[in-house]
């Protein structure tokens, strides 16, 4: 079966799932094993350490498929800011046709990718930030509801309200990113007005994720529950696994701390540590509450095909006995 939206229409590719940006995840193998899937992959352009090693990661990947695949491009506040256009000539110049975007108003970014050809789907985690997006010029929203690993934003509405607000007002195609990991996400999805998922958490634990195994097998241990509020006190919540360093952080923050008393608790060179080297209480990672649904550790290609049959028969068959 092949499930065609307005959003596989746009990025042309085969089945409306989409694997996101994610710092020190994102990478060819991954990101290629989804294209070769039928699914769309976004490299993270901000794992990569300069915009010449990103044109390098492009071109791995590049040699790995020959399906469409993308790069997310995240614009956040910093002391010391990554110098984000020269990222972005990179992504033009190595004929990179679809990007995402998240974190702060890319207008600019926006601007200049429109003016190259580039498709640009833009990840919001609300109904104005998506509206602002689709008036800034953006071709697709991914909207994040509240469950996402990652940065939910502040106003914690989960997707079962946030997807179909959305959809009431958001023109362009959306997909819907937050929670979801197997079939029921994806026609759940569709049914409350989405045009497909956006899935991160599922895809790190995968057999082509670019993580330890450790780490893969911590996801599947952990249940719905598994996951920590950081930074709430500072108004910039992050939904990170829980573990001995985000129970430390959450207490340091309950006591009044200030992001200054944390900073060597999650800076972000401890978290890579955890992906290569499997220790789960070294730092500070990413993971949603699906980890309560992912139950083993599949090839993307398994995974693609089994949400995409699986979906098929829910639609094909225990929804349409429900018509009579």
């Amino acid at each position: 079966m092949a499930i065609k939206t307005r959003f596989t229409e746009l990025v042309g590719v085969e089945h409306p799932v989409v694997q996101g940006g994610m710092q020190w995840v994102g990478r060819a193998e991954l990101v290629a094993a989804v294209a070769n899937a039928g699914g769309l992959g976004f490299i993270t352009a901000l794992t990569q350490p300069t915009p010449d090693a990103l044109r390098a990661e492009i071109e791995r990947c590049r040699k790995l498929t020959d399906k469409p695949f993308g790069v997310n491009l995240t614009i956040l506040p910093a002391i010391n800011p990554p110098p984000y256009a020269e990222y972005r000539k990179a992504i033009i110049e190595s004929g990179v046709k679809i990007v995402e975007t998240a974190g702060n108003k890319p207008q600019e970014h926006v601007d200049d990718f429109k003016a190259n050809g580039v498709i640009v789907v833009h990840k919001c985690t609300s109904v104005r930030h998506a509206l602002s997006a689709e008036r800034m010029g953006v071709d697709a929203i991914s909207i994040d509801g509240f469950e996402c690993a990652g940065h939910p934003g502040e106003d914690d509405v989960p997707g079962l309200i946030l997807i179909p607000a959305a959809a009431d007002k958001v023109k362009v195609p959306m997909i819907a990113s937050g929670g979801f990991g197997d079939a029921r996400g994806l026609v759940a999805a569709l049914a409350l007005g989405a045009e497909g998922i956006n899935m991160g958490t599922r895809f790190m634990c995968t057999k082509e994720s670019p993580i330890h195994e450790n780490v893969k097998r911590q996801i599947v241990e952990n249940d719905e529950r598994a996951t920590d509020l950081i930074f709430r006190t500072m108004h910039n919540t992050s939904r990170v696994a829980r573990n001995d360093i985000s129970r430390q952080v959450v207490e340091l923050e309950r006591s009044g701390a200030k992001f200054e008393d944390v900073r060597e608790l999650v800076a972000g060179t401890r978290g890579r540590v955890v992906y290569e080297t499997g220790d789960p209480d070294h730092g500070i990672w990413s993971a949603g509450q699906v980890q309560g649904l992912i139950h083993d550790i599949p090839t993307c290609a398994e995974l693609v095909s089994r949400i995409v049959t699986e979906a098929e028969a829910i639609i094909k068959g225990r929804l349409a006995r429900f018509v009579v």
